[in-house]
């Protein structure tokens, strides 16, 4: 419907050529072999993976084993509606190019390669390559494949901040955070290693994810609270999963040690302090029970005297 309407416009406009008019319908065409699966064409998809404003390979995979000469074919590539880049009989063309595309695309005749420059987040999808032998005839669709492009920003090394500043005292709550950003695309999950002596235990909290809204980057951020560990040396690493192709990021542990002697002398001196104030009170109360009677025996020698 949308060739049909171009087509339209331009006949009714007497600026255009009629070569113009030509080429309009062979766009046309092409976008119709790219919406169906020609007969005898094989078509294949490709994973490909490209770092955020890197250059991204798009290969088209055609082996050309009958050495067609690059002027007697016609190379289309695609993404959705939008032409990417086209080849026109060995030159390139760009007058049906979609705009985000222009200035931004190579292609590699002796690869069958296209180079897609400066990857965006909004570059990632599905792109379609068609390539049409034109020999005595009709143009003929001789190969088309696909690639899935997946776009991939380095997420920072996670880091652990401790969210008190007091010193850790036995008894009490250690609260953690750990936090990494402006990776993509969204992570799986964070896990807590908490490490003492010879185990290791893995914790899986929720992990809040925010987006930003212009560069789409992600950052993320797990929250630990747990009691103070005080047997032995504990270390605690926060680990990203990024996904199964991906790998993980692991961040530089924490390591917290109170040691038992640490906490014998904490209760000596709670006890030393507490035993001070037991014998202070005692000696407070000796002393106002040795005035009082002071006082009563004053008193009684007094009246007898009177007596």
């Amino acid at each position: 419907m949308a060739c049909f309407l171009l087509l339209k416009a331009v006949t009714h406009t007497d600026v255009l050529a009629a070569v113009h008019r030509k080429s309009i319908m062979e766009v046309c065409i092409f976008f119709h072999y790219a919406m169906i699966l020609v007969p005898g064409v094989a078509a294949s998809v490709h994973q490909v993976k490209s770092f955020l404003n890197h250059t991204a390979y798009l290969s088209c995979c055609f082996p050309n084993p009958q050495k067609i000469d690059v002027r007697d074919l016609r190379v289309f590539w695609q993404k959705g509606t939008e032409v990417v880049h086209e080849i026109y009989y060995g030159q390139e063309k760009y007058d049906n190019l979609s705009p985000k595309y222009i200035n931004r695309t190579k292609m590699d005749m002796d690869k069958w390669t296209l180079q897609l420059l400066y990857a965006e987040i909004l570059d990632e999808g599905r792109y379609k390559c068609i390539i049409q032998h034109s020999n005595k005839g009709s143009p003929k669709v001789i190969h088309t494949s696909e690639c899935l492009l997946h776009i991939i920003a380095n997420y920072s090394q996670p880091e652990i901040a401790q969210l008190h500043t007091r010193e850790l005292k036995p008894n009490e709550y250690l609260h953690l955070s750990c936090s990494s950003s402006g990776g993509y695309p969204e992570p799986k999950e964070m896990t807590w290693l908490i490490s003492h002596e010879n185990t290791t235990d893995r914790l899986t909290y929720h992990m809040n994810v925010s987006q930003d809204a212009v560069t789409r980057l992600y950052n993320v951020t797990s929250k630990l609270d747990i009691p103070v560990p005080t047997n032995a040396l504990t270390n605690i690493s926060c680990l990203l999963h990024l996904g199964e192709q991906l790998g993980s990021l692991v961040s530089v542990p924490l390591s917290i040690e109170i040691e038992i002697k640490d906490m014998e002398q904490v209760k000596i001196d709670f006890f030393g302090s507490l035993i001070a104030v037991i014998i202070l009170i005692t000696l407070l109360l000796g002393f106002v029970i040795l005035k009082k009677n002071r006082n009563i025996s004053s008193t009684s020698q007094s009246v007898s005297l009177a007596v």
